[in-house]
């Protein structure tokens, strides 16, 4: 693959990303009796993933990597988010041993890369987190969105198994992240 079909796929991968990040700022902008965050809070919404080498098979540059904890407890989370998490992981643990022995088709990378944005929008669409744990909470939805897009072939400089580990990282995070027992 040349420079110019890299930067095409990974101006693609941020857009996606970026659109997102957008969805979820909206939906929880809907919550009951919050405000407009004050200056000195945190980002609604965090920066975009940093580009990384995408000649190389690992979940580097994942937003994961930028999740901290509340104070050193886990974020508080809602019966929403976790129904949708817990979705998720059932449907990849559901896969995840021919994900693992690379018996994993197309079409199956596809059918979890769908289950897994539907739950997503799911969350997005029932976001009832407070504004910091919700800020963290981005980073996940990223992960996941952009691992299902990879898992879909959307990013011709990574692989469908990529995807599969950049959502499986955050499956992880979230269960160290987040305050939920199921994980």
């Amino acid at each position: 693959m040349n420079r110019h079909d890299r930067s095409t796929a990974h101006a693609a991968l941020l857009a996606s990303v970026t659109i997102a990040f957008g969805a979820l700022a909206a939906g929880c902008a809907k919550q009951e009796g919050t405000t407009p965050q004050a200056a000195d809070n945190p980002p609604a919404v965090p920066a975009a993933p940093a580009e990384t080498d995408h000649a190389e098979h690992s979940t580097g540059g994942a937003a994961i990597e930028q999740l901290a904890l509340d104070a050193g407890h886990k974020w508080a989370t809602d019966a929403p988010l976790r129904a949708g998490m817990a979705a998720i992981h059932e449907a990849f643990d559901a896969d995840h041993a021919a994900i693992d022995a690379g018996s994993m088709g197309d079409a199956q990378y596809d059918a979890l890369a769908g289950r897994i944005d539907a739950q997503v929008q799911d969350i997005i669409r029932n976001c009832k987190l407070p504004p910091a744990a919700d800020a963290n909470l981005h980073y996940i939805i990223a992960d996941l969105t952009r691992g299902a897009q990879e898992m879909r072939g959307g990013a011709p400089a990574r692989t469908r198994h990529d995807g599969a580990v950049l959502v499986h990282g955050a499956l992880d995070a979230y269960g160290k992240f987040f305050d939920d027992p199921a994980p």
